[in-house]
């Protein structure tokens, strides 16, 4: 299956589990959203974040899609700064954020259900981020 930018746009429900090397694991819970913005997707995230021994805390993102070369897709920080970009052929991404390293790997095998995998590396983090979307179920409270 060949996804398009087109195919992200709407609401999502989004479950994230972050498992920290050396600090108390967190999951995250609320919803994401595409919307057209003229220039591709706008990318918005909200939900609450519970850290084991902490009270939860609102948290929220969000970042710019972009339609890339050929199929890829360009992700953009909100800023219009370069994050990194989708290859569906090969969906698998670095980041560097010096000193720390960033690196993606999306599964669209269970379309519409998709999953983002990150690994986070460096002497200031040490992490492995795992986000699930799914689209909403319809008539749903």
């Amino acid at each position: 299956m060949a996804l398009t930018l087109d195919d992200f746009e709407g609401a999502w429900v989004l479950e994230r589990r972050i498992m920290h090397d050396d600090a108390p694991d967190a999951q995250f819970r609320g919803s994401a959203r595409f919307a057209p913005d003229g220039d591709g997707m706008l990318y918005e995230e909200k939900g609450l974040l519970k850290v084991e021994g902490h009270r939860p805390v609102s948290s929220q993102r969000s970042y710019l899609w972009r339609e890339g070369e050929g199929a890829q897709i360009d992700v953009m920080f909100d800023d219009g700064r370069a994050f990194h970009t989708i290859d569906p052929t090969g969906p698998q991404a670095t980041h560097f954020c010096d000193p720390d390293t960033y690196e993606v790997a999306y599964q669209f095998g269970q379309w519409p259900d998709w999953i983002s995998t990150w690994k986070v590396s460096g002497p200031r983090k040490s992490y492995k981020m795992v986000s699930t979307y799914r689209r909403p179920v319809q008539g749903a409270d």
